[in-house]
């Protein structure tokens, strides 16, 4: 079946802008950043949502809007506080570079308003900047996502193997581009959003509720889930041994340098080689805990042992390493799954 959309481009792009967002003002959702809109809240929402769901942003957000309601305070906190209120949402370069474009924003006489000019920003790629542009300034900039991407490639049967949603994402553009309504681009782009986060799901999109239904190619036959076509992403499989060690009432953990590419000034549970332990060695305490989650394209197992603080290193201890007291444990930035574990392994000893 051909495509709605691309065969009758410009006659059905005017049905599916209009469907769209009626559909959209009637059923969106009344998230914070649509209830109160500004421009400071819209760029703090559109990093936080980078590769994060809404549910878990929301009360982050919340948080963060009391902490440093605007750009000069985001501009003038200090990077310790900035990383403690975003502790646990992940990917800490965000915040990082969040921190880093307030500290320019705040230092212009006014924000920039363009695509092009957000993009020379930290943190800035085409998606966030014509997200920014077109809701706060509306900017005709379209915003291509995953969603984005799930959406169009259905709405033309696009059955092209794509090695991934960023490879696919350019060659969708110009279509976007295309569909993009000269008014009201910020609605039209978060509806797509919408309509990919609320109906138009990788597996069993609601079809027969969908507001462009008639517009969609793969909606039309009935296999939408067979688009896009992703390859799928190869997982490596990695396993971590962590240790446990307590001393005095206080639990040793590694502190990330300031320069490390990930996890900059956080804590963590120290590997067994930070505590200069072979993994046997670690592996002879007692386990205390094993967790398993993705990261990119890694599989991570992490198991964590119970170790006696006088356990004798095979080699030297990791120069990270610092004493933490179990009653200091909420006012230091720990990563958010360390956070998770750590609290489950105290609430297990209580």
């Amino acid at each position: 079946m051909p495509s709605p959309i691309r065969a009758q481009l410009p006659a059905a792009k005017a049905g599916f802008q209009r469907a769209l967002l009626a559909w959209y003002r009637a059923n969106a959702r009344p998230l914070p950043w649509r209830l109160n809109p500004s421009l400071y809240q819209t760029v703090v929402s559109e990093f936080m949502l980078q590769q994060t769901q809404v549910k878990t942003v929301l009360p982050y957000l919340a948080r963060w809007l009391i902490e440093l309601p605007d750009f000069a305070a985001l501009a003038a906190a200090p990077e310790t506080r900035v990383l403690k209120l975003w502790e646990g949402l992940g990917y800490y370069s965000r915040a990082r570079n969040l921190h880093k474009l307030a500290q320019a924003v705040a230092a212009l006489p006014a924000p920039p308003r363009t695509p092009a000019e957000w993009q020379e920003l930290p943190g800035v790629g085409p998606y966030t900047a014509a997200a920014i542009t077109s809701i706060s300034f509306h900017a005709p900039a379209a915003c291509v996502d995953g969603n984005v991407v799930r959406i169009l490639a259905r709405l033309t049967a696009d059955a092209t193997p794509y090695r991934d949603s960023a490879s696919a994402a350019k060659v969708f553009a110009p279509l976007a581009a295309a569909l993009l309504p000269a008014s009201h681009p910020g609605d039209h782009n978060q509806a797509m959003m919408e309509l990919g986060a609320t109906v138009c799901f990788r597996q069993n999109p609601l079809c027969l509720t969908c507001p462009v239904l008639k517009f969609c190619a793969a909606g039309q036959r009935g296999d939408p889930e067979n688009y896009p076509q992703l390859a799928s992403k190869k997982m490596e499989q990695v396993a971590v041994t962590r240790v446990w060690i307590e001393r005095r009432g206080s639990l040793l953990l590694h502190l990330s340098a300031q320069s490390a590419r990930r996890l900059a000034n956080q804590h963590e549970l120290p590997t067994a080689a930070q505590a200069g332990l072979t993994d046997a060695a670690a592996a002879a305490g007692e386990l205390l805990a094993k967790k398993r989650r993705g990261i990119t394209r890694y599989q991570i197992t992490e198991s964590i042992h119970a170790v006696p603080a006088s356990a004798k290193p095979t080699a030297g201890w990791h120069a990270g390493l610092v004493w933490v007291p179990l009653t200091a444990l909420d006012t230091i930035t720990l990563s958010g799954p360390h956070r998770r574990w750590v609290k489950e392994i105290l609430a297990g000893k209580s």
